[in-house]
């Protein structure tokens, strides 16, 4: 091919695939999947990859990779549907880009930009963690009740107290404001005790403070003494420091959340309770399953659960199973119509969840605040041993053979 005639190829090929149309798939009542994933490495816009100067490059080849699309933020911005994605470059390297759609399934489009992260403020980070972020990823976006659009994410950086182990890292929370999505504002790092990654913002302040979804844990990978999804309250968030924490949604041994578990966006507020998203991991022959789960806490205690159904939400499912990370699923963003932030949702309000397959691609599944509020009401908590499971079950088997032999 000539320039010319691969430029139009490519650029054919790209629109086609930016605007294929998606299709529900009938699942099992809690929520329903669509059949492509929504968000690709070839999503990409290309002038992000390709130079367009026959010039410099007269053969039209890629120079810029994307590898991945995955773990977005997700909010309703005006009439669009839009995800704040991890992208990852074909250098492994990570960035934030927004992307929008119409419909909230299909059309995605990138904007012209990918956001340009400010570092954190020079100083105010915790001692030997000054250094520019490696890596920046995984951004859960709130619409507080201050007015400001925060994105909280996890940072990457190399653990200079193991100068000879490259694969050393450690995380800390980055917190960044926004009014727009363009411009934003870098705050402070949350410093905390512990190493910090799906941390999340709660959208509304609790005893005058704002409140933190955390996740402590011993080191850049393993949660170690960590016990699960905690609960802090921070006095200023330009500064903000964990004093005191709490674990909220434990692990417990033998589940879908035994090795770790974090939550994923902000709950939504539903007149039954904080409708709440997250992941669970454990581990298998093949390494770690990452899979999504649910519960609910009080609407005026917002770390107090009130239902925990056992099990998984969601788990990987046919191609989604395969990626660059095989068999996780992840989330850190949803939308539910009717409101933001901390507005209070009504049972019939529709919710799109965002959700990466294996760390390669965003998907999406579509359901009612209704819908996800009786799964977790009545689906029953894991009791923790074969006995209990057992039981559980043929509970529901006699209800049935008792209402259908009326």
């Amino acid at each position: 091919m000539t320039f010319e005639e691969r430029k139009a190829f490519v650029e054919a090929q790209h629109e086609a695939f930016v605007t294929r149309k998606n299709s529900p798939i009938e699942g099992n009542g809690v929520y329903t999947r669509w059949q492509n994933p929504i968000i690709e490495a070839e999503s990409a816009p290309l002038e992000w990859r390709y130079d367009f100067n026959p010039e410099t490059n007269p053969y039209f080849m890629e120079r810029i990779g994307v590898n991945a699309t995955l773990n977005s933020g997700a909010i309703k911005w005006g009439d669009k549907y839009v995800v704040v994605v991890r992208v990852e470059g074909a250098d492994r390297k990570s960035f934030f880009a927004v992307a929008e759609s119409p419909n909230g399934v299909d059309n995605f489009r990138f904007w012209e930009r990918p956001i340009t992260m400010p570092e954190a403020p020079e100083g105010t980070c915790a001692a030997g963690l000054d250094a520019p972020a490696t890596n920046v990823y995984d951004m859960r976006l709130t619409q507080h009740e201050d007015g400001w659009i925060y994105g909280l994410f996890c940072v990457e950086r190399h653990d200079d107290s193991r100068p000879g182990d490259l694969s050393a890292a450690t995380a800390t929370c980055g917190i960044a404001r926004t009014k727009d999505l363009v411009n934003w504002e870098r705050l402070p790092d949350l410093k905390s005790k512990s190493q910090q990654r799906n941390v999340v913002l709660h959208p509304e302040f609790v005893d005058g403070k704002y409140a933190l979804y955390t996740r402590p844990q011993d080191g850049f990978i393993d949660a170690g003494s960590g016990g699960g999804i905690g609960w802090a309250l921070v006095d200023d968030i330009t500064n903000a420091v964990v004093t005191d924490e709490k674990i909220i949604d434990q692990r417990y041994y033998h589940t879908i959340k035994e090795v770790k578990n974090g939550e994923g966006p902000h709950p939504f507020k539903t007149p039954k309770g904080w409708l709440h998203l997250a992941h669970g991991v454990r581990g298998c022959a093949s390494g770690l399953r990452y899979v999504l789960y649910m519960y609910m806490t009080a609407l005026d205690e917002p770390w107090r659960e009130i239902a925990t159904p056992g099990g998984a939400l969601m788990v990987p499912q046919g191609g989604e199973y395969i990626g660059d990370v095989m068999n996780v699923l992840f989330t850190n963003g949803w939308i539910a119509e009717g409101g933001t932030g901390a507005d209070m949702h009504s049972m019939d309000d529709k919710v799109f969840i965002y959700y990466a397959a294996s760390d390669t691609r965003m998907h999406v599944a579509t359901s009612t605040i209704g819908q996800l509020v009786d799964y977790c009401m009545n689906t029953p908590s894991d009791g923790l041993t074969t006995g209990a499971s057992v039981k559980t079950r043929n509970a529901l088997i006699d209800k049935n053979i008792a209402f259908l032999n009326r």
